[in-house]
Parts: structure tokens; sequence; C-alpha cells
């Protein structure tokens, strides 16, 4: 706001004291074998069911080499050993749909919306569909450890319906944009056209090996065909709710990812407007500390589609609790990871790095969902979704230590998975 009166105008912000966000990194560039022990935490391992009430795990060279009960894991030689007795560690967290909304055209470091994510435990992130090649750039200065971020994966710019993709060379043509050039390992498919178009994308895609996600569009038979024809991922809910049973096993049989976005549901008021009303964001120190004042103040001091101050792209307003799709939608993911299904959590970028856990929460909220239940989609299936399983999501000797400590067991009580006490990349 801005005081008209007096002399110039006044800036009113709110006070608030920064707290500390401690970041543990393994940089190989700066320490040849850094090893570490972390010692005495709760362990949920995401390897199958396997929890520990206590137990280590020993780090070196950015990779796991010791996971255990406490005392049976052997301390790597020169090992920095950090006590977290008490505490409980889950694997990173993997956001499969982060629009991370870097600016376009101008580089720079720090980027916020990087860092916010990474402080709020997401360690990697896949931006499907970025409207610019900037991220591209972004993804090898976070290789290169010159930027403070997730591990950053990304379909570059969408395949649009303008490609006016004509036949099955044309697609392969189109195609090799990503797998040769922009070497993606991905593409996101928008509503490129007909099925006869959408099969000659896939194909292609299949002979560069790049992974194809999709736009869910509000398009049931589209979501259905895509499905059928073999695509790796779905974008945003399927909007009919609950999904029926032949669906369900359509999904889980395929082999779809499916990340429904329930911030901004397709067919129902937007999640995000829940945890709006719910959570204290105005006086929440972490959030201000990695969040630059103007994005909060257009999207929490008001709600409401016609007033112009909000900047989440709409659907902004008040709705009866028993409005939300978090229980059909999220019940929906519950039926598909029982069927043996594969499913994401995905932020969207609505709100840097507390989105992950609002997404999360609104999966957990589902129908017959476990805290276990979220936090499985939030780390080993977002791993599955993007085929990077060997690396990220569980706690096993040989994954990267991609590792959030918490305060609190999240099993008790998912939202206290905000209650962060360690990120290490």
């Amino acid at each position: 706001g801005a005081n008209a009166g007096g002399r110039g105008n006044t800036r009113v912000v709110p006070t608030y004291k920064p707290v500390e966000t401690r970041i543990l990194v393994s940089a190989t560039r700066d320490i040849p074998r850094a090893s570490v022990l972390l010692k005495g935490a709760r362990l949920i391992t995401m390897k199958g069911d396997e929890i520990f009430a206590s137990g280590d795990i020993a780090i070196t060279n950015n990779r796991i080499v010791g996971v255990g009960a406490s005392g049976s894991v052997t301390a790597p030689a020169g090992a920095r050993v950090i006590d977290v007795t008490g505490k409980t560690i889950i694997p990173g967290f993997v956001d499969t749909h982060a629009h991370l909304r870097v600016a376009n055209n101008i580089h720079g470091a720090p980027v916020w919306s990087y860092a916010a994510n990474l402080a709020y435990g997401v360690t990697t992130a896949r931006d499907p569909q970025t409207g610019s090649t900037d991220v591209l750039s972004y993804e090898d200065q976070e290789k290169a450890g010159h930027v403070l971020a997730p591990r950053i994966y990304s379909t570059g710019p969408g395949v649009f319906s303008a490609e006016g993709i004509r036949n099955l060379e044309n697609a392969r043509t189109v195609l090799r944009r990503y797998a040769e050039y922009y070497d993606t390992k991905t593409i996101k498919q928008y509503q490129a056209g007909n099925r006869e178009v959408r099969q000659w994308i896939i194909q292609a895609a299949n002979e560069l090996k790049l992974m194809p996600t999709t736009e869910g569009g509000l398009d049931v038979k589209m979501n259905l065909t895509e499905a059928i024809d073999g695509y790796s991922g779905h974008e945003h809910t399927i909007p009919t709710y609950p999904l029926q049973s032949d669906v369900i096993r359509l999904l889980a049989e395929s082999g779809i990812a499916y990340t429904p976005t329930i911030l901004v549901a397709y067919g129902a008021p937007w999640a995000e407007n829940y945890w709006y009303e719910k959570s204290d964001l105005l006086h929440d120190a972490k959030l201000q500390l990695f969040t630059p004042w103007s994005d909060l103040e257009g999207k929490i001091l008001r709600r409401g589609g016609s007033s112009g101050a909000v900047t989440t792209m709409g659907q902004a307003g008040w709705f009866l609790d028993n409005q939300y799709p978090m229980k059909a939608a999220g019940g929906d993911i519950k039926k598909l990871i029982d069927a043996g299904g594969i499913a994401g959590v995905g932020s969207h970028g609505q709100q840097q790095g507390i989105g992950f856990h609002w997404e999360m929460w609104s999966i957990g909220m589902g129908d017959g969902m476990t805290a276990f239940d979220a936090l499985k989609v939030a780390t080993i299936h977002g791993a599955r979704a993007l085929g990077l399983s060997k690396d990220v999501g569980s706690i096993e000797v040989g994954r990267l230590a991609d590792l959030v400590v918490l305060d609190r067991n999240p099993l008790d009580e998912l939202q206290s998975t905000l209650g962060i006490t360690y990120v290490m990349k």
C-alpha cells in the first residue's frame, strides 16, 4: 500500500524476524571426498515400507553409502558426524509439475523461486512447459553449482498445435529440436492436434528417447486416449470426480504418471484458495525471507478475481469447504497407487516452496489416504514419474543424498512437513 498524504510515498510491509535456514551441501568441486554421517534419526526410507525408528545414514561424494539401524552403519573415514536424534529424515521432495517462473531474457543469481523451493525441501523439480528456453541455461548453472536450486529438469517450450505437425516425419523434425538441440530428455505435448497428430508425436518421442507428458485441457476423451496411446505423464486433474474403476485400471496398467495439481484443479475450485484462507502467510517469517513482498501482497492480502489483486491466474475467491476437490481427487490418487499406478505432487508454482506442501496435503486429504501414502507420492512416486528413481526418491545405498530432516514425525501429522531442520542436496 502507499500513503498518499505527507511527503512522498511510504511503503508499508509487515515486520518479521528472519529464520535461520541451513542447507547442507556435499559439493564435490570443493571437497573431493566429502563425507557425512547423519546419526540417530527416524528414517522413512521409501524402500517399500521400510522405517527405522532410530537410524544412521552415511554419505560420501554426494551418494548414500550406508543406511541402517543406529550403530550398524560405519562412519566413512573423516566423516562429519551430525547428531539428528529425535528428528525424522525423508527423501528430498520431487515436484513433478513445478513452474518455477524464472524471468525471461535476463539470467542471474540468486533466483528467489529456486531458492524458496530448495529451502522447503524440494530437491528435484520438473518444469513442464516453460514458454521460453531460459530454463535450459539455469539447468546448466544448477549443475555447475552456480545457482542455489533444486535439481532442475524441464520440457522446455511446449509442443503446441501452432507447430502444424502434418505427418510422422514432420513430428520427428520438430522433436529433434528437443532431443538433439535442447537435450531436454522430455517434452510436453500441449493439445498439439487430433489423435493422429498426438500419435505421430509419441511415436517420434519414442524413437528419439524423449519422455512425453501432456496437458489435460479439460478434455476427458483426449486424456483417456493419451493413456491408451502410451504417453508417460498426465498433467492436471481429469475433470470428473470420482474416477471410476475402469479409468483407474487404465491409468494403472498404462503406466502413465498422474500429477493432478489440485491447487489449480480442473473441474473444481482451486485448492490453493483453501490454503491461502487457512494459512497465516502474512506472518510467516520463512516464506517472507525467501519471497519478494510484491509476490506475496498480490496473493494474500485480497482474494477475488475481479479485484485485480490476485496474481495466481484467476479462480480466486471464497468457497464452502465441501466444494473443494481434495477429498475426491486425493481419493482417486489413493485408488491409483493401490492399483499399482504412479502419481506425482505438482505445485504448479502457485506459491513457490510452500505450495508443494499444500499440494501434498491436498492429496493427503483424499478418501483413504494416509500420511505415508502422501509422502510416497511426494518422493518415490515422483522420482518414478520422471524416470529418476535410480538416483532420487528413496534413502538407499547408491542413491543421491537428497534428504529433508524434519523436527517431527510426519506420519503422525502430515502438516509437520513444514518443520524443516535441514535440507541436503
